[in-house]
Parts: structure tokens; sequence; C-alpha cells
């Protein structure tokens, strides 16, 4: 081990399940009003259990209100309804039934059931100003959106709601297929739907006062959620058309969303004249800084540059890694989820450095010289290809302008979805690396 790989190694907190692992970390937030917690897949036990830990002590201890997840808008919000005591779903099991698109195993997991839990309870045992909110800021819902515009709106208002029926029937051809409307209108072969949805969301917000007015404040809740309802449509419709034009990036679109969807949301809790206080869980790739990433040179923004920008100072950023192990992940897009293993990070990248730190989990602050030197780092969405690692699942970073704090477990284990199928079964050697790939 090298002298400066042994300084570092004393500059980290051992990470032993203790009560107070997270000390430090909770006293670096301050005042802060969003805490950014991400995680190195979308499928790793460790990163959910933990990211939970923490955001219940920051619930607890720092009073924070919201957590605000890489999730659609409306399948979130019947989760929201349950952890506050609301609506028809007696556990987390059935509020989580919404998420029915891919990957299910994402949300439909036993550690977000065990958090939601939590969550619940402490809601049911809490005063109403100190309940926490769970919210969506994903994008995807396109269809379902419309829907709960369109429901809202048969409640409130029957006229405004035959208007927006006859601007959303611009989607009606493409049997729920956001995709298909993407394509066709990019090449010409049907009219895009682009004025009329933004039309909808400027007659849904500016009808807000006269509805406030009418109905009084009870019914500032539901419409604010028909209007992010309303936001995400037309947010998801220039999304869907830009995956196939060569014009506006549509990662950038999808990460402007969420940000714009975060700042919403804070104002909504200020009308209920509370200060927001909100956790945001999403992939370390939105929530760690683009502009410490190789990323930013292919003009690549995320949530986590935006939400720094809009709130310097006021913000902080917690990345998660791990060097081998075992996640759940699919090889191809809309797979059934199967239990992988994680490959050794490779050589050169911050997965192989901290696990020459010879410490199996630990929290460590990022403002460390051994940090600040670009290295790879891996990124496992919802798929991931060992064959083609290098390639497919590592980009360049440099961690101390990316992250304030990391979180590495050296090794994890795969998240256990609520529906297993025939194709997620662990086996005797699941968590056993597979021998270092070549070529890569």
């Amino acid at each position: 081990m090298s002298g400066k790989t042994s300084s570092f190694r004393d500059s980290v907190t051992v990470l032993n399940g203790s009560p107070d692992d997270y000390e430090t970390l909770l006293d670096s937030v301050g005042d802060a009003h969003f805490v950014m917690i991400g995680e190195a897949s979308h499928g790793t036990h460790e990163f959910y259990l933990e990211r939970a830990r923490i955001t219940e002590l920051l619930i607890k201890n720092k009073k924070f209100n919201a957590v605000a997840t890489e999730a659609d808008w409306p399948d979130a919000y019947r989760v929201n309804r349950y952890v506050q005591g609301l609506g028809y779903d007696g556990n987390p099991e059935r509020a989580l039934r919404d998420f029915t698109r891919f990957p299910q195993w994402m949300w439909r997991n036993t550690d977000v059931v065990n958090f939601l839990k939590w969550l619940h309870n402490y809601n049911t045992t809490s005063e109403p100003d100190d309940r926490v909110g769970y919210y969506g800021i994903d994008l995807y819902s396109l269809y379902t959106s419309i829907e709960s515009v369109l429901a809202y709106l048969d409640k409130t208002d029957p006229a405004a709601a035959a208007r927006a029926r006859e601007r959303y029937n611009c989607f009606e051809h493409f049997n729920r297929d956001s995709q298909a409307y993407g394509m066709h209108a990019t090449l010409g072969l049907t009219p895009d739907c682009e004025n009329e949805v933004i039309q909808q969301l400027i007659d849904l917000r500016k009808s807000s006062a006269e509805y406030l007015h009418r109905d009084g404040l009870v019914a500032r809740e539901d419409h604010f959620v028909a209007e992010q309802n309303a936001l995400v449509v037309s947010n998801a419709e220039r999304y869907y058309r830009s995956m196939f034009e060569s014009g506006e990036n549509s990662w950038n679109i999808r990460d402007r969303h969420m940000a714009q969807t975060i700042e919403a949301l804070a104002r909504h809790i200020k009308t209920t004249g509370r200060e927001p206080r909100i956790v945001i869980w999403a992939h370390n790739s939105h929530l760690g800084d683009a502009r410490a990433t190789d990323r930013a040179r292919y003009g690549e923004l995320n949530l986590g540059q935006l939400v720094r920008e809009a709130h310097d100072g006021d913000s902080l950023s917690v990345g998660f890694s791990t060097y081998s192990g075992s996640v759940t992940a699919t090889s191809e897009w809309d797979e059934p989820a199967q239990h992988k293993r994680v490959r050794p990070g490779l050589p050169g990248s911050y997965e192989a450095y901290f696990h020459e730190i010879g410490i199996p989990n630990f929290l460590v602050r990022t403002n460390n010289e051994e940090l600040s030197i670009p290295r790879l780092q891996r990124a496992i969405g919802v798929i991931y290809r060992p064959d083609t690692e290098r390639q497919s699942h590592y980009y360049e970073a440099t961690l101390s302008r990316q992250f304030d704090w990391m979180v590495h477990f050296d090794r994890t284990h795969a998240v256990e979805p609520l529906e297993k199928g025939k194709t997620w079964h662990p086996g005797p050697n699941a968590d056993v690396p597979e021998a270092f790939p070549t070529g890569l």
C-alpha cells in the first residue's frame, strides 16, 4: 500500500451498521435544503438500504419533508398517498402496484417496501406539519399523466376537460406507445403534438387561481398534482421526439425536467407554510455533477449540476460505489430481471482504488487530494453487459468535484425484486465475481 493510499485510508469513516455511521455526514448537511443521494446501479441492495438509512436520519434529525425519486410522477404519487395515510392501499406492496413499466424491480423490491413501511409509520405518529411526502421526478408516464390530467378536469371543470381531451387526442393513434409517437412525429409521418401539450399546461397554470378561489385551499394539492402531470406530458412529448432527432440531447431534456419538478415541489411545499427540505434519490449519473465527468464534453448536463447551480451552498450530494458482487439487471431493455455477477472494478478506476484501501465499507468526504485525480468510474443502470464493460459502463470523473461524499461497499448484493420470475435465481455461486475480463 502506497503512502498516499495509507493516508487516504486514515481519512475514511468505517461503516459497521452502528447508529453513528453517518454522524459526520449529517453534521455537514447543516441547514441545506437539498440532499442528493445517488446509487452506482439500479439493482444493488446495499445502495437502497443505506440510502434509506441516511434519508431516515435526515427526516428525524434535520426535518426533511419530501423524498423525490427517479420514478414517474403518477406512480409515485399513489405511494405518496399511502405513506401519508390516505387512499385505499393498506400496505406498500399494493401502493407500488402502478409500477408496471420496465424495470419494475427498480421500485418494486424488498428494500423499497421496508423504507415505505418506515415512512408510513413515521407519518402516522407525527403531527401533520411534520409528515413527509414521496414523489416521482421522471417523465416516462406520458399516457398515464394524460389520464390523470383528464380525470382531474372531469371533476373540476368539464368544459376544460373537453378542451384538454381534444388536445391530447393528438396521441390517440399510437396504441400508448410513446416511442412510436416520437418516431412518427420526427419523420413527418404525423403532426407533432408540441403546441397542444404546451397550451394545455399554460391553461392549467392560468386556471390555478380561479380553481383555488372557487374550491378553497383543500383543492391546492389536487391542482398541483394535475399541473405536474401536464408538465410531464409536455416534457415527455419533447423527450420522445428528441430520441429520433439530431438536436437537443434527450438526456438533457429528461434531467431538466427532473430539476423543474424539484423546483415546483419546493414551491408547493412553501405554500403549505413549511420550508422545503428535499431528499433526492437517483442514479449517480444523474446526481454527480456532470461538469466533473467526461460527459460534459458531449454537451451533457444533469440534475446534480442543475441543483448545485440553482442552490449554491444549499445542497449536498452523496454517491455510492462497489467493487464486486451481484446486481439485479438485464442484458437488454424490457427483459425480465436477472441476478447477475458484478465483475471487479477495472484497474485505474475509483472502484479499484477503493478496493485497494482494504476497508470493506466506508464513508469519505471527497475534499481529498486522492479524489481530485481523474479516474474511471462505473455506472450500471437497469442493463448490465459485463462482456463490454469498459465501453458500456465506465466514464471518466473527478470525484472531488462530482460529489461531496462517497459511500463505498466493496462487495454488494443484488436487490430482491417482489416478482422474481424464472430468470432471477441467485444460485450457489451468485456473489462470486467472475474472472477479470480481457480485451477491454
